[in-house]
């Protein structure tokens, strides 16, 4: 009797276990593959994948994987010409790498409830004009968008990263972030001519490096780790009034055309070098007034008539400064702090060199020299100017986006 009542009992308990087991299998993958919809409907039975989601190159045209709350693992989707629509109304959380790429027909790209995702790389998405993501991501490493058709960024605001890198997105005018800090790069290049960036809330950065962009606002930042570098951008003015130093690197402005007026009232320290070169519509440099100790060289190059240091008091390296105009004036005060072997005080501790009337004054902005080759000459009409040490932080072009984001 006893018999007959425990064992079906025992048999339906195995029967749960027995479905429990191969839910868990279901949800549990080293590799998720998905050709079709009807491939995520069979996995519409787990909260969460765990594994990763691998999308094909031979698929419906619309991939919608609503229902997925967590995909503990990377979703891919590379080389396909099918898809137009990427969507999920519930998806959260993407804990590792999120990697579009070259993805011609992809128009709509919408994780409405997405605001976590481990690393983004969306290279070479040519037909897709804004993101759908409404909670917006507020958690990534590292992100990296390159040559995309989008026009807005919206939706992407993250608080911290590792790296940033937007580039070659030759439709995009706006970037608004809530970034208050980043450990290793920020790097906007090669994007939309009218691009305005804003970064209201950024405080600390490691290194930055801002090309071709119209308008940058940085209202808070106080430090810079690394280097901080500006090439042929598109404003004409430039204002960080809160940042005090750069810890260890460069600050540089090379090849703004249109750059005329650059203010940095509280910068008392450079770790680096400070380098200023063929910014042709500045003519005079008085917005570092207390800028005190330079770790670097100095090295300015420009149509300048006159340039004002009044704190300046230790250069490690070498002062170099050659302008197309009069700065005579300049150069008899700088002159007091170069080494004393040169004249001066020795605050300039490298070979000190200020010259004015060089018409090649803006030719010479390349790395190939040290920048000390040539003494003091505050009135001399040289047909050349001395060369300009930079140690130069590659800007990354689009050629190498795709070996960069698999790194991350």
């Amino acid at each position: 009797m006893f018999s007959k009542q425990v064992l079906p009992v025992l048999a339906a308990a195995a029967g749960v276990v027995s479905a429990a087991s191969s839910s868990s299998d279901i949800c549990k993958q080293d590799t998720f593959t998905v050709n079709s919809q009807a491939d995520i409907t069979n996995l519409l039975s787990c909260s969460t994948l765990t594994g990763n989601v691998v999308i094909g190159n031979q698929t419906d045209a619309t991939l919608d994987f609503t229902g997925i709350k967590v995909i503990d693992g990377d979703l891919t989707l590379l080389n396909n010409n099918l898809v137009t629509t990427l969507k999920s109304d519930t998806t959260t959380e993407i804990s590792g790498n999120f990697h579009l790429q070259n993805l011609t027909t992809l128009s709509t790209l919408s994780f409405s409830h997405l605001t976590s995702v481990g690393s983004i790389n969306w290279i070479s998405l040519t037909a897709i004009d804004v993101l759908t993501f409404t909670a917006g991501i507020k958690t990534a490493k590292s992100i990296v968008v390159s040559d995309t058709f989008l026009s807005s960024l919206d939706g992407l605001d993250v608080a911290s990263a590792d790296t940033i890198n937007i580039n070659n997105n030759r439709r995009l005018v706006s970037y608004t972030s809530s970034l208050g800090n980043l450990t290793t790069l920020l790097n906007i290049n090669a994007n939309g001519l009218d691009l305005n960036v804003s970064f209201p809330n950024l405080i600390w950065i490691a290194n930055m490096t801002i090309s071709n962009v119209s308008s940058f606002s940085v209202p808070s930042l106080a430090t810079v780790n690394g280097s901080m570098r500006f090439d042929s951008n598109f404003f004409d003015s430039f204002s960080a009034p809160n940042l005090t130093e750069t810890s260890t690197g460069d600050i540089s402005f090379v090849s703004n055309a249109q750059l005329s007026n650059i203010t940095i009232p509280k910068l008392t320290s450079i770790g680096g070098g400070f380098l200023l070169a063929n910014n042709t519509a500045q003519h005079k440099v008085n917005g570092f007034n207390k800028l005190k100790t330079v770790g670097g060289a100095i090295n300015m190059r420009g149509n300048f008539t006159d340039i004002e240091l009044p704190a300046l008091n230790d250069v490690k390296g070498a002062f170099d400064i050659v302008s197309t105009g009069d700065i005579s004036a300049s150069c008899d005060s700088f002159k007091k702090l170069a080494p004393s072997s040169q004249g001066g005080g020795g605050q300039i501790q490298g070979k000190y060199t200020c010259e004015s009337n060089n018409a090649q004054a803006n030719s010479d902005t390349n790395p190939t020299s040290t920048g000390s080759s040539s003494g003091s000459s505050p009135t001399g009409k040289g047909n050349s100017a001395a060369g300009i040490s930079v140690n130069s932080m590659a800007v990354l072009g689009l050629a190498g986006v795709a070996a960069f984001a698999q790194m991350l």
